[in-house]
């Protein structure tokens, strides 16, 4: 070969190397490294309504797709059925004030049943759960039992296997009703194995919205345990294997813990017990509000008597953004000084957002009986000014533009949220040593392993500021070297006028990365896809349980452990970090890091049966059990 051509074949060969590198280099900068907000394949309601809870994941029709189920408070309960990684839009199942929702086989026939817990109007219509099967897609209405669940101010329902004899048992708790005087509400229903749930025994009585429940295994003894919170105290109940519970708070918790919001089970050290992450926060308290100097942007918060609130400088217009409450006061609003009644065209269960002149809205009246006629009262007092005053009962919320500038209130400061390493069923708090301390108001948490690393990573929703966007905290686990905060993850909520309350999980499109699908009170559902370039370089294994082979027993509640080179993880089939609800996913995603040698998995069913396989292609889906 002579020496010229040589070099062109060295100056070619160097061409194409340099092309490969510049191809691979953008390549990866088009990655975003980062979560994505989905529209296209997330249709969503583009009203902001209030919500309740977590959505509830799991594959309804059975097409190995996981599917939604989203309440919008007050409103109703809607499913998104998932067409192959594309929801469809939501389809109402029922509509009115439903709470906790959850999703279980307990009568054994191969369809899923889905039970509803229904709001009791404030104690003025106590009334039992709704249940539904769901067969195809079609979700077929269930008469009462011989004897019909309890009636009741309802909010938390969770389907369990609390006696481990293969059948899911129902948790059924209750707002207490002070008609039944300290009475407990906490019903506990033994399902008989002939499709029937009846009445066994109760937790003790709670106060006010204590009844928020998070289904664990704290001693690591195969026996569910529960944990109820959300009013004074957090209160540990250990489960005695016969649908009976015995308190033992002040025996496993370091200290007293109060103000919790939610509760994660999570073996963040994969050292194969389950450890606890808990949110802190209050609610909005009345009168508290927040002023964004660089938008203009002023937001309140006012509940259940007389406000009102200093005079507003905007100019001649009023710009009203996401105005919420709830009857009996949602459309009550008399403007100027003849306080006239406004009048919506459509429905108002939804945000309003409402534009005023001053010439249609001069004045203000004096003296006005706002307990005679309560509602908002909104009218131009001068000087570019305008007043918002009335008698609300309900909680109350909403946004006012281009406000010169306003007096700053004083908020109040936040608490630490926290992490409890479990030491043979007794914990110890480590929040601080792992790097999580974070001073503030949050709401909810969820945790998966988000980057495939092979440890399971913390998503934090924050109460937000209702003027400013709410982005949430994305801890990393490290492993040994504790948590990352991740800046920049993507996944915020922009909408004005909403609090942070809701997140839950899911592989919507089967890629082996985990998504999330967050709920904002006074908001909207959003879906976060997950583009981390870790996530997609990590290897993965994703888990589809069945039944247990001989018994039939659902998958709902089994443990699967998998021990690989990247270490051992335990994970339980319908963990949720919901506060009233109890999601059904039985695909079970675990990230491996760089790990690619084969990977043991064992899966206990909840009647102690047990099924071992040994998996050598990663990165792939895995059946086990029986259909």
């Amino acid at each position: 070969m002579s020496l010229y051509n040589y070099r062109v074949k060295v100056q070619a060969l160097c061409f194409l190397f340099s092309l490969f590198l510049l191809n691979n280099v953008t390549a990866q900068s088009n990655q975003s490294n980062s979560f994505q907000e989905i529209f296209k394949e997330f249709p969503r309601q583009e009203k902001n309504l209030r919500k309740w809870d977590a959505p509830v994941v799991a594959d309804l029709d059975q097409d190995g797709y996981q599917d939604l189920l989203i309440n919008d408070h007050g409103f109703g309960i809607q499913v998104q059925w998932n067409n192959k990684g594309k929801f469809a839009k939501p389809y109402d199942i029922i509509m009115g004030d439903l709470h906790g929702v959850s999703v279980g086989d307990f009568d054994n026939d191969g369809n899923l049943e889905v039970v509803m817990s229904r709001g009791g109007g404030s104690g003025s219509n106590a009334r039992n759960s709704k249940m539904y099967r769901v067969v195809g897609r079609e979700f077929v209405s269930l008469q009462d039992f011989k004897e019909p669940l309890a009636l009741m101010r309802g909010r938390t329902v969770r389907f369990i296997d609390g006696d481990n004899d293969g059948d899911l048992d129902l948790l059924n708790f209750a707002f207490p009703d002070s008609a039944k005087k300290g009475e407990s509400e906490n019903y506990v229903y033994e399902n008989n194995g002939n499709g029937e749930l009846i009445l066994h025994s109760t937790l003790p009585a709670i106060k006010v919205n204590g009844q928020k429940t998070v289904v664990t295994d704290f001693n690591t003894d195969n026996i569910l345990d529960i944990i109820l919170y959300g009013h004074g105290k957090t209160r540990a109940f250990r489960g005695n294997g016969d649908l009976t519970y015995s308190e033992v708070t002040d025996k496993i918790f370091p200290y007293s813990i109060e103000e919790t919001t939610s509760i994660c089970e999570i073996d963040y050290d994969n050292d194969g017990d389950l450890d606890l992450f808990i949110t802190r926060g209050n609610d909005f308290k009345s009168g508290q509000n927040f002023y964004n100097p660089e938008t203009k942007d002023w937001g309140f918060f006012t509940t259940r008597g007389e406000f009102q609130f200093d005079d507003l400088e905007t100019g001649d217009v009023l710009e009203m953004e996401n105005f919420q409450s709830q009857w009996p006061n949602n459309d009550t609003y008399f403007i100027g000084e003849a306080s006239y009644d406004y009048e919506f065209e459509g429905e108002t269960h939804s945000g309003k957002d409402i534009r005023l002149v001053n010439s249609d809205a001069l004045g203000f009246p004096d003296n006005a009986n706002y307990n005679e006629k309560k509602g908002w009262y909104i009218g131009y007092v001068g000087n570019r000014k305008w007043r918002i005053a009335g008698f609300l009962w309900a909680p109350s919320t909403g946004v006012v533009h281009g406000v010169k500038s306003y007096k700053p209130y004083n908020n109040p400061q936040g608490f630490n949220d926290i992490l409890l390493e479990n030491s043979n069923g007794k914990f110890k708090d480590v929040t601080e040593k792992l790097g999580l301390l974070n001073r503030e108001h949050t709401m909810a948490s969820t945790v998966a392993d988000f980057d495939n690393n092979g440890f399971k990573d913390i998503l934090v929703i924050r109460r937000g500021k209702l003027v400013y966007d709410n982005q949430s905290h994305l801890f990393l686990n490290q492993g040994k070297s504790g948590f990352k905060k991740v800046q920049n993850h993507g996944i915020v909520s922009k909408e004005l006028g909403a609090i942070g309350m809701a997140v839950e999980v899911i592989d919507y499109n089967k890629d082996g990365k985990v998504d999330v699908v967050i709920g904002n009170e006074r908001g909207k559902w959003h879906l976060f896809k997950n583009e981390l370039l870790d996530a997609a370089n990590n290897k993965y294994i994703t888990i589809e349980v069945g039944n247990s082979q001989k018994a039939n027993v659902s998958a709902l509640g089994a443990v699967v452990e998998i021990n690989s080179c990247a270490g051992k993880q335990v994970y339980r089939v319908g963990f949720t970090g919901a506060q009233y609800s109890q999601g059904f996913d039985n695909f079970v995603n675990f990230g491996l890091g760089q790990c690619d040698k084969s990977v043991k998995v064992k899966i206990t069913w909840s009647n102690g049966e047990s099924s071992q396989k040994t998996i050598k292609n990663l990165n792939s889906k895995v059946f086990i059990g029986k259909k």
